[in-house]
């Protein structure tokens, strides 16, 4: 479903849906954009959240619930919504990410491990069975505030060299961020839809959106 040799740009919507039908239809038309449902839109809307942005775009629509426990029934719920990708937690039991990913392969969707709170990645795969389709290396928002914290592209070249994964580059990405994501191997850049007065980086809002998400593509082919 996804190209390793394609450069994807995942646009993570973390408010309503209100402001999701409202920014959706200026988004470039582009097979190179995955639209997030994020995990505080998901606690506020719902699976009907997650169906409606299924719904609104044709391609890829990622649910970014972050699995911590209960793989199969929560893959079932966010999969019968219409997701085609799934998160999960690297920081859940070996069990739960086994489960995970052969739940999500039975529903041919893909499977993501988000790599927050995780300082080496390869000890969370190394005991799973089967490998995900994609390892998000992720710094949170709260870490933005940290500017010592950065993005850890480190570990994009030690995954790579073991496991063949495509790689998410998440946490306060901006166009400049995505430049250095790119640069450094990712093939999925996640940046966020923020509004003007919010601390974190991204897209705000008031922003022409039809120009900065074909700015974005641009940046990272």
């Amino acid at each position: 479903m996804l190209d390793n040799n394609i450069r994807y740009l995942q646009l993570a919507f973390n408010d309503d849906l209100r402001t999701a039908r409202t920014i959706l239809p200026r988004v470039v038309k582009d097979s190179r954009i995955m639209i997030e449902a994020g995990t505080p839109f998901i606690k506020r809307e719902g699976m009907s959240g997650v169906n409606a942005l299924a719904r609104m775009w044709p391609g890829i629509v990622v649910a970014d619930i972050k699995v911590s426990d209960g793989a199969i029934g929560e893959v079932d719920m966010v999969a019968q919504a219409g997701a085609r990708a799934i998160t999960a937690l690297g920081l859940a039991p070996v069990e739960t990410l086994r489960l995970f990913i052969e739940r999500c392969k039975q529903y041919g969707i893909i499977s993501m491990i988000d790599m927050l709170g995780v300082e080496d990645p390869l000890q969370v795969l190394r005991p799973l069975y089967t490998q995900p389709d994609v390892v998000v290396i992720h710094r949170g928002r709260d870490e933005e505030s940290n500017h010592t914290k950065m993005i850890r592209y480190r570990h994009i070249n030690r995954i790579r060299s073991k496991y063949d994964v495509l790689i998410s580059a998440a946490g306060g990405v901006d166009l400049k961020e995505s430049r250095s994501a790119v640069f450094n191997g990712a093939n999925i850049v996640v940046v966020n839809v923020v509004k003007p007065d919010d601390p974190w980086g991204g897209i705000t809002m008031n922003e022409d959106i039809t120009a900065i998400t074909a700015k974005f593509l641009e940046t990272i082919s």
